[in-house]
Order: C-alpha cells, then sequence, then structure tokens
C-alpha cells in the first residue's frame, strides 16, 4: 500500500535558462518544497541543455547526500535471523564522476580517464539500502562516440 509523501518533500522545481553574450548558458534553478524557503542556484554550460543538466545533477547530488544520511545505515551492520544465518541486504550504489579533461578527442577523454582509475578513486558514491521488491532499474553503461 502506498504511504503518502511528507508534505516538505513536495514541490516543484523551475528552471529558466538565460543566453549570455559570449554565447554561453546560465541555467537559474529554484526549487520550491513545501515548508521551505525557496533557494535559486546558478549554473553555468556551455549550451541550455549542458547548463540544465549541471543544475539537475548538483539537485541530485544534494538529495543522494540526504537520502543516505536519512538511513542512518551502519557500515559493517550485520543482520543475523533467530538461527543466525545472515540475512542479506539489498543496495542501490550510486558512483558520481565528473572532471575537465583536456585532451586531442573525445574519445582520449574518455580512454584516459576510464584507464587510469580516476573514476573509481574520486568519484562521490552513495549506497541506498532499498527493500528487495522496490523497483530500480539501474542506467547501463553508455558511451556516445
Amino acid at each position: 500500500m502506498a504511504q503518502l509523501i511528507p508534505f516538505a518533500n513536495s514541490g516543484h522545481i523551475v528552471i529558466k535558462v538565460i543566453q549570455e553574450k559570449s554565447g554561453h548558458c546560465v541555467c537559474e534553478m529554484t526549487l520550491a518544497l513545501e515548508g521551505q524557503a525557496n533557494l535559486t542556484k546558478r549554473f553555468h554550460g556551455q549550451s541550455p541543455k549542458h547548463a540544465i543538466a549541471i543544475g539537475l545533477e548538483s539537485l541530485a547530488q544534494t538529495f543522494r547526500m540526504e537520502a543516505e544520511t536519512e538511513q542512518k545505515v551502519a557500515w559493517d551492520a550485520v543482520d543475523r535471523s533467530l538461527s543466525g544465518a545472515i540475512n542479506e541486504k539489498r543496495f542501490h550504489v550510486i558512483l558520481h564522476y565528473e572532471t575537465i579533461a583536456e585532451e586531442e578527442t573525445k574519445f582520449e577523454a574518455m580512454h584516459n580517464t576510464l584507464m587510469g582509475n580516476n573514476v573509481v578513486e574520486n568519484a562521490e558514491i552513495t549506497i541506498l539500502q532499498i527493500d528487495p521488491d522496490l523497483a530500480v532499474d539501474p542506467r547501463n553503461k553508455r558511451h556516445n562516440a
């Protein structure tokens, strides 16, 4: 049975993209949640979609961190049944990595990032414990060449 979402998590996002004289774009993003003051942030991008993507990723990062903190799951906690058997848990692992790569080609930027283990070593990792029946479909690896 579905539960009502607390009012403080309901609201809307207002996105406004402004073209600068340089040709770059600024995305002004306002998050309006019930019971909280509206917060507007600005994100710069090469194009309107790039600026929006940066803004949405910043918002996602904030919510990922809050979701993980709210769970208060101990890193080394092991649940056992009455018989002593370990109860396996299910986790949604989200890995996020961004960088600025100065390379000759898009392929080299991707290749050198992957080969240098930068993603694994420098990524932000969020681990959320989820119910066994939660329909979460992790995004598949995708490279647009």
